[in-house]
């Protein structure tokens, strides 16, 4: 066949499968595919986004595999076309009701024997079953809007499915859009893998039960031989070589220490620490992604060639996509709006949080917020919360000291402190770097204008606290002093002392 008959043919599965013929992106995403061209070349054809192609053609894919009763994909969709045109299946099927053939009508009708062909139900030895992707994604969160992220979409998918990246780390603060990326990306890609898998860490995180539960997966699909040495399970690592795997483990964070530096591994979950560099180090054709508020310390943040390791930190949504969340507040044509979403730095929960505040409070942007005014929900003060309780005690002397800075803080006056160490302070700036709880701009470090309003309340919350109290309570009072730098409190607690 021609590209127009593979088009015409393929538009007729589609049409007996859902009563509607192929659109127009529908039939250039066949048709680019057929031409070897990309989604991005596709997209930009029709100047609409890369995502939005390989949704479509995600789609595709799978109403196609489901008809052929195989796997079909972007990658082998013109070589299946082919075959079948070899087969003559292509050429019986331009004469008799595709649905007969294809049993879309969903009775078990078969057509005739064609010439050289086994019947339908004799095995010969030399018919291989088709491949199917086996998926567990039953932990994976259901997908509401998905703002725009092409970039960061088209930078994992070349990772993963070009440069063969096996162990990848998708971190950011708390309500960035860690996971909802994450998920679109799995919708677009899983089927480039034979196994699909996602798991979500609850605070007990073992590991025996997510090496049994996979290795589960893997034996439940593979047909067993009868011979008792083979039907022995392999390891992990063993099955990863053996099939392509895309595996996402979610909330990663949950494997490591509170009140300690970023990245130190709960007792308990110290295997995972040699799970990983297997997965990095040894060689095989799946890959695992990481998502969390940290990562592990093994895994470098330092630029280098090596591709078999990779890490993206999510920073906020661009303007236009951060418009579509004020737009579903009826904020977006505020005269504000711009402003509140650079205050908010771009991240859909903060954005989301203070929007229903806005509207509850009678939606006026301009009136609650004036000048550099920032609002802090209570729901906002507890997602921040979760994060802040995670920090070690040295953390929170930093973070409280450049929360009283108005502009960047260049890190020699930061060593000039003389209450913390040299050695401490660079330990606990490297962890809320990798926490991404403050940004560093060459010398200069800073804080986001949420988390200063954030750890001032806090601050202010202690003095309030203090105040009241009778300073009977020594030495917790002086231990709070002490994290939180207040000097001039303490002076006074000593005075009084």
């Amino acid at each position: 066949m021609n590209l127009k008959e593979m088009l015409k043919f393929a538009d007729r599965i589609v049409f007996e499968k859902t009563g509607q013929h192929l659109d127009d992106l529908q039939a250039a995403v066949l048709r680019g595919t057929l031409q070897r061209e990309t989604y991005k070349e596709v997209a930009k054809d029709f100047n609409c986004s890369e995502s939005r192609i390989r949704e479509i053609g995600s789609e595709l894919w799978q109403l196609l595999s489901e008809e052929f009763g195989e796997k079909v994909s972007k990658s082998n969709f013109r070589s299946t076309m082919e075959r079948l045109q070899n087969s003559n299946v292509v050429n019986f099927a331009q004469d008799v009701v595709v649905s007969s053939i294809f049993n879309i009508c969903g009775q078990a009708r078969h057509p005739p024997n064609i010439p050289n062909q086994p019947p339908p139900n004799q095995e010969t030895s030399n018919t291989k079953q088709p491949e199917t992707p086996h998926q567990d994604l039953s932990e994976m969160p259901e997908l509401g809007t998905f703002y725009d992220r092409t970039h960061s979409l088209h930078t994992l998918t070349t990772w993963i499915l070009q440069q063969n990246s096996r162990l990848i780390t998708l971190t950011g603060i708390s309500g960035i859009g860690k996971t909802s990326l994450a998920v679109q990306l799995v919708k677009q890609i899983k089927d480039e893998f034979e196994y699909a898998v996602w798991y979500t860490l609850d605070e007990f995180p073992t590991i025996d039960k997510f090496q049994s539960n996979l290795i589960q997966l893997f034996s439940n699909s593979e047909k067993q031989d009868s011979s008792p040495t083979n039907q022995k399970r392999l390891p992990l690592i063993k099955y990863l070589q053996n099939h392509r795997c895309l595996i996402v483990l979610d909330d990663v964070h949950n494997l490591f220490c509170s009140g300690e530096f970023a990245g130190k591994y709960k007792p308990e979950c110290e295997e995972y620490r040699s799970l990983f560099k297997q997965i990095e180090k040894l060689s095989h054709q799946s890959c695992l992604m990481l998502i969390g508020w940290e990562q592990p310390r093994e895994v470098t943040q330092v630029k280098n060639q090596n591709t078999a390791i990779r890490t993206l930190q999510l920073k906020g949504l661009d303007i236009a996509a951060a418009r579509e969340i004020l737009r579903d507040y009826g904020l977006a044509e505020s005269d504000n709006s711009e402003t509140l979403i650079h205050r908010y730095q771009g991240n859909p929960l903060w954005l989301k949080s203070v929007a229903t505040l806005i509207l509850e409070l009678g939606g006026a942007v301009t009136e609650l917020l004036p000048n550099d005014t920032i609002l802090l929900p209570e729901d906002l003060k507890d997602v921040l919360q979760q994060q802040f309780d995670r920090l070690s005690e040295l953390e929170k002397q930093v973070i409280s000291l450049l929360a009283k800075e108005s502009q960047p803080v260049d890190r020699t006056k930061l060593l000039e402190n003389d209450t913390i160490p040299v050695s401490d302070l660079a330990n606990a700036l490297q962890s809320l770097s990798r926490r991404c709880l403050i940004e560093q701009l060459e010398n200069f470090y800073t804080l986001s204008p949420i988390m200063k309003q954030y750890i001032k309340t806090r601050l202010s919350h202690l003095t309030n606290i203090d105040n009241e109290s009778t300073f009977q309570t020594t030495p917790l009072v002086n231990s709070c002093f002490l994290k939180f730098g207040n000097n001039a409190k303490t002076s006074k607690y000593h005075h009084q002392r």
